[in-house]
């Protein structure tokens, strides 16, 4: 246990989480956000040692754990952070039941792998947590006797991803947002001191009803657990259903678990655009991906109306052939064989409020959200494409809360400031190279 207090010595909450300052929003009863970019508030970076901008993500999840008495139910694609690990060991020694679903590609502790077996990005994360120093998140989970199963555990190859990012404390609070358990999607990245962690929240939740969903999907995928019967279900196995919703103190919160088949009228793209063609004024939008084209047409019938749009995208996903960042903006860009993405429909007048945030070199803008008319907020680990919603374990939540809106408007308009609004210098002179190799492109048929 040595090394296990010695983890756990560093990991006091910092008194300026949440921060109590004039400047502060109110929220709705039950319900609290942080955002690791937040500008109204500062905290040591455990990497640096510096004060930074941003709330501290690692101590809000420390925060959760420690108030559980009874269980703790964790789904996460990646858990790399020791402090929080470190902390589900000690509560595993209280007595608390403690549970891990982790996707496969990070399920096996980092120390145990050797770089020249990983895929060039599992090798930079393996040198980036090696140089860190910080030790194995997974094997103190390990050595600690706290159960972990993988998507792997159906006896398939895994699900698409498991790509969830929740935890269920004592069936009464829920942790989710956009965020892995990670260093470098919360404070930054090790060998780079510039960076400040991808651009994400986590939303807590006090309340038994949504507690309850969550650990009902939970339960699908852990089934008996390691070493009990077959029975774990993840991906399209599942069998989700539909928007499920319940009242959070004065707050409506529905939530929907992905995958599911493409004919099927609950999957999660359709609900998306069904949501963003109720917009009346005014759609804020802050995405990871966006490559499914039926929300692109649904913007495009948005934008006839009038309706004010902001959409700002991942700089590494928005100039991709497949993203619909390119039809927005009235252009489309040939793939590395010079085909474009079949039933393309680039529009005619440009979406003058599209772009890309400028983020420090390494950082992503990792968040999944949409705020409708200034009162209704789309999050959680739910990309905007066909891969979320037929293919991956994930989270969509809808919220019907001005107050909370508020609180992500803001974090649209900090990533706002500043923005490459338009055909950037960089999407510019990718479009010059490949119009050189490829000419217009070609189109590529449906489904080839």
């Amino acid at each position: 246990m040595g090394s296990l207090a010695l983890v756990l010595g560093g990991c006091s909450i910092q008194g300026r989480l949440l921060g109590q300052g004039p400047k502060d929003l109110p929220l709705p009863p039950g319900i609290e956000v942080v955002f690791n970019h937040n500008s109204q508030h500062h905290y040591r970076s455990p990497i640096t040692g510096q004060w930074r901008e941003g709330d501290d993500l690692e101590a809000f999840l420390l925060q959760s754990i420690a108030s559980a008495h009874q269980e703790i139910l964790v789904a996460v694609q990646e858990l790399s952070l020791p402090k929080v690990a470190a902390a589900l060991v000690e509560k595993r020694r209280q007595g608390v039941t403690v549970k891990v679903v982790l996707e496969n590609t990070y399920s096996t502790p980092w120390s145990q792998e050797h770089p020249a077996d990983l895929v060039p990005h599992q090798r930079q994360r393996h040198q980036q947590l090696e140089q860190l120093g910080w030790g194995d998140a997974l094997l103190l989970l390990q050595r600690g006797g706290v159960p972990m199963l993988d998507d792997t555990a159906d006896g398939s190859s895994g699900s698409g991803l498991m790509h969830h990012k929740f935890m269920v404390v004592d069936r009464q609070v829920v942790v989710t947002g956009s965020a892995n358990f990670t260093p470098s999607c919360i404070h930054g990245d090790p060998d780079d001191p510039q960076t400040r962690g991808n651009a994400n929240h986590l939303l807590r939740f006090h309340s038994r009803a949504l507690a309850a969903l969550f650990a009902e999907e939970f339960e699908r995928m852990w089934g008996d657990g390691p070493g009990g019967q077959p029975d774990s279900r993840f991906g399209i196995a599942k069998e989700e259903g539909g928007l499920q919703e319940v009242m959070v103190g004065p707050t409506k919160v529905g939530v929907l678990f992905a995958p599911h088949r493409r004919q099927d009228p609950n999957q999660g793209l359709l609900l998306l655009e069904t949501l963003l063609a109720g917009a009346r004024h005014r759609l804020d939008m802050a995405l990871f991906v966006l490559s499914e084209q039926g929300i692109a047409d649904t913007l495009a019938s948005l934008q006839a109306k009038g309706v004010v749009i902001r959409l700002l995208a991942d700089p590494g996903f928005a100039n991709r052939s497949f993203s619909e960042i390119l039809d927005l903006l009235g252009t489309q860009l040939p793939d590395r064989v010079c085909k474009v993405e079949a039933n393309n429909h680039p529009f005619r007048t440009p979406l003058e409020g599209v772009g890309t945030p400028r983020l420090a070199p390494g950082d992503k803008l990792h968040h999944k959200v949409a705020v409708i008319d200034g009162r209704t907020v789309i999050t959680g680990s739910f990309n905007w494409s066909p891969s979320a919603a037929h293919q991956n374990d994930e989270t969509l939540l809808v919220i019907d809360s001005p107050l909370l809106a508020r609180h992500f408007t803001a974090e649209i308009d900090r990533l706002w400031k500043g923005a490459e609004l338009g055909i950037s210098p960089r999407l510019a002179r990718k479009q010059a190279r490949l119009r050189a190799r490829c000419g217009s492109g070609q189109a590529r048929t449906v489904g080839q």
